[in-house]
């Protein structure tokens, strides 16, 4: 279900996606509205899942997660489900689509080397129903939007 935001709404998740520690009483200061009607607003987003949580942004380069791939997995219709629960476990595997065409499954991997890479590569290669899989080694990130553009 999509959810209305109005231009309060807007104004308020741009200025936490610029720093989601920014206090209340502030965020009321810069729109001119009252710390109790910035505190209501986004208690309303965060029960409508519209906010889903606050994170600390950490860039995994600086802390050795050098090697990206996407891998496309091929499977076998009747065990796929169980193929995506077990690759959810997976803590090299950051993210799963669920897309159309010829693949079942996009995959956003990112491991310390080359040689972790073959090893998960392995681990999803050989599991029940994968009957294929195809991996793209990523050179460089040219552009990586963690924020969502209100205007």
């Amino acid at each position: 279900m999509t959810y209305f935001l109005d231009d309060i709404d807007k104004k308020i998740l741009k200025i936490l996606q610029e720093d989601a520690r920014t206090p209340f009483s502030k965020i009321a200061k810069m729109l001119n509205l009252s710390e109790s009607t910035i505190h209501i607003r986004i208690k309303r987003l965060k029960e409508n899942g519209v906010i889903k949580g606050f994170y600390v942004d950490v860039d995994p380069e600086k802390i050795g997660y050098n090697v990206i791939a996407f891998v496309l997995i091929k499977a076998d219709p009747k065990k796929y489900e169980q193929i995506l629960k077990k690759i959810y476990e997976f803590k090299e595997v950051y993210e799963i689509f669920d897309v159309t065409g010829e693949y079942y499954a996009l995959l956003k991997v990112r491991v310390k080397s080359r040689e972790e890479l073959a090893t998960i590569l392995d681990k999803i290669g050989n599991m029940e129903g994968v009957t294929s899989t195809y991996t793209m080694f990523v050179l460089r990130t040219i552009k990586e939007m963690k924020t969502i553009d209100f205007s």
